[in-house]
């Protein structure tokens, strides 16, 4: 047992940072239970552990009588003056008590302990080491798989844990496999030690890839204000500048080299860098350049954004499972809907025609009175309209955008403002 003491201590010292001594007193301490039932009537045993040899003593404190009643407590003081020439009656010497069979019975009994003891200690060290280290970017070598895909990373002195949640569906592993993570902390384990735990698919481990690859990220010149990500998939990164340079080029690099460098990082996931904005419609709309929304609607009470898109660009503007549109939502804070022109018109086309269906039967006299203007017309295009036969509020309400934009002068927008305008006036 010696020589595996003076191995185990070594080998803690030299490959998880463990210092001897804290080794040697957790051992020392688990093995006094064991010694005390070895030592039979013994009141006071102690161990100690010799360091280099590994060699193991058991004490037991004696007092120093005339006459011994308790053998295993007490010590004439003839018998005490051959260990010590020094000693008196009624002072306490130790004497060694080391069991014969002591060395297998300790290694019986102070197995468990022991283990635990060395948990604990490794545990202290990775948090001492690790638990400052949140969100920084480690580097390993994929040591084994454990439960399924989970998967343990070397990190040198600490294995790391790596979950299958914790990296993107598309990326495969094998053993010995290099990879980086971003280290997400230091969480306790059931059996009282603590793991490193990393994750590849955090959006923090994108925006700190970043932070390593742009200068004007880590000097505060360059800004990232937001970060989505469907791992594996796609990743948005909304960007601005506290100087007079462009936030997007910044980070896309000569040549585009920087972001290349990332999204070889990243197994050559997507990544859109938009330029940032508070206004939640511009932001949507430089998330979606070059495609152009053709209608919008918000509802902020129920945080709903609904576009409208041209027939061509509609599966470009929700993407593959959806994630564009996902991702987008995600990043003005709002739930994103995308309708297709076609289906905007057709909906829009029945509702018209419901609507002016009902008006061309009321009974309100009202709706046949000659309009004198339209708030929010131009006068010239007030007359335009009353010349084309649209001078009442009921032929108003009756006729469709396309009939309106075949009077000259008068767009898709302004039939639209026409007929909103009419409605309320109706109201």
């Amino acid at each position: 047992m010696n020589k595996d003491l003076v191995a185990i201590f070594e080998y803690l010292e030299r490959e998880k940072g463990i210092k001897r001594e804290i080794v040697i007193s957790a051992i020392e301490e688990s093995l006094e239970a064991a010694a005390k039932k070895s030592v039979h009537g013994a009141s006071n045993v102690t161990v100690k552990i010799n360091s280099k040899s590994g060699e193991i003593d058991v004490f037991c404190e004696k007092e120093i009588v005339d006459e011994v009643e308790v053998s295993a407590q007490e010590i004439t003081l003839e018998e005490a003056r051959e260990l010590d020439p020094d000693c008196e009656l009624g002072q306490f010497i130790d004497i060694l008590v080391t069991p014969k069979d002591f060395g297998r019975i300790a290694a019986q009994k102070a197995r468990s302990v022991i283990a635990q003891k060395l948990r604990s200690a490794e545990r202290d060290v990775i948090y001492e080491e690790y638990r400052h280290r949140a969100n920084e970017i480690v580097s390993g070598t994929v040591k084994r798989f454990v439960r399924g895909a989970n998967i343990i990373v070397d990190l040198g002195k600490v294995e790391a844990f790596l979950p299958m949640r914790g990296y993107p569906k598309t990326e495969r592993y094998n053993v010995g496999d290099k990879l980086i993570a971003l280290l997400l902390g230091v969480e306790d384990t059931e059996n009282g030690g603590a793991q490193v735990v990393l994750s590849r698919s955090d959006p923090e481990f994108v925006n700190q890839l970043f932070i390593q690859e742009v200068p004007e990220i880590s000097d505060g010149t360059v800004i990232i204000e937001k970060i989505v990500r469907d791992p594996g998939y796609r990743t948005k990164i909304a960007v601005s500048a506290t100087d007079r340079i462009d936030p997007v080029g910044a980070c896309v690099g000569m040549r585009g080299m920087r972001v290349k460098n990332i999204v070889r990082e990243l197994n050559n996931e997507k990544v859109d860098i938009i330029p940032f904005s508070k206004d939640a419609v511009e932001l949507l709309q430089n998330a979606l350049s070059p495609i152009e929304i053709r209608k919008i609607s918000i509802s902020d009470e129920d945080q709903v954004i609904s576009i409208v898109v041209d027939d061509d660009d509609f599966a470009a503007t929700v993407g593959k499972r959806r994630s564009n549109m996902r991702l987008n939502g995600e990043l003005i804070g709002y739930e994103l809907e995308v309708h297709r022109m076609t289906d905007y018109n057709m909906t829009q086309a029945f509702e018209q025609n419901q609507f002016a269906s009902s008006i061309s039967t009321m009974e309100d006299p009202t709706l046949d009175n000659p309009l004198e203007k339209i708030e929010g017309v131009n006068q010239l295009i007030f007359e335009q309209l009353v010349a084309e036969g649209y001078g009442t509020l009921r032929s108003l309400l009756v006729a469709t955008t396309t009939q309106l934009c075949q009077i000259p002068g008068i767009s898709e927008t302004t039939a639209e403002l026409i007929l909103k305008a009419a409605k309320k006036m109706r109201e």
